[in-house]
């Protein structure tokens, strides 16, 4: 089986629809599952709007795709989803959940069909808060001399510590922390490749970005 996830958590990655195509090619190839976690499916900045792994032709044969209310919907922490796909992989899943869980509760089943029913134009402004809140922050850094990737989906931001910084991703979150008042994700907690990254979590409104990217300042400041 091959799991993938993209608009990628933690690094922001995105892909164009010829990944899908390649990769779907390779599952029929040599017999592979694919599974795609479609989380921020709505979520893309600038135009950018990620692929489905579904939209390529042949995928149903070898593959699924997940998707969650819990970002495009705001409805973080009620864990309403589906899969949908290989009728065999969907089977499978649901003879698994029938041993572990059942049941969500009626209330949180109803709102999620009213957003799927009725909330597409509230996914738009979700995105364009998202967006807003990402250029305040990538600005920001950018105008203390921290430079960043600018992410074309996810609600976060993956940067590189700063060069002059030798300790690790842990230590930085830390001395963040404490000197700017920040909290950031240190990248050593999603593997130890992320080990020179942090992970910004986009949750805070434009004014606390700004408050934040002046701590933040005060720290590079300190580095330079």
């Amino acid at each position: 089986m091959i799991l993938t996830s993209f608009p990628h958590n933690p690094t922001t990655r995105c892909v164009e629809l010829d990944f899908f195509e390649r990769l779907v090619r390779f599952a029929r190839e040599y017999e592979v599952m694919l599974v795609h976690d479609f989380a921020y499916a709505d979520i893309g900045f600038d135009g950018y709007r990620p692929p489905s792994l579904l939209q390529v032709e042949g995928a149903k044969e070898v593959g699924v795709e997940l998707y969650t209310l819990s970002k495009s919907h705001s409805m973080a922490g009620w864990r309403v989803g589906f899969v949908v796909g290989n009728p065999e992989m969907v089977d499978a899943l649901a003879q698994l959940k029938s041993y572990l869980d059942y049941g969500t509760f009626q209330p949180i089943q109803i709102a999620a069909i009213i957003a799927l029913n009725e909330g597409d134009e509230f996914i738009d402004q979700v995105d364009a808060v998202y967006q807003r809140r990402r250029n305040t922050l990538v600005d920001g850094l950018a105008r203390a001399g921290w430079e960043v990737p600018r992410p074309r989906g996810t609600m976060f931001v993956w940067a590189d510590i700063p060069g002059s910084y030798e300790k690790g991703s842990l230590d930085f979150a830390i001395h963040l922390l404490d000197r700017a008042k920040v909290a950031v994700s240190p990248g050593i907690g999603f593997g130890t490749s992320g080990d020179r990254h942090v992970r910004f979590a986009l949750v805070e409104n434009e004014h606390r970005i700004t408050q934040a990217v002046r701590g933040i300042r005060r720290v590079m400041d300190e580095l330079a």
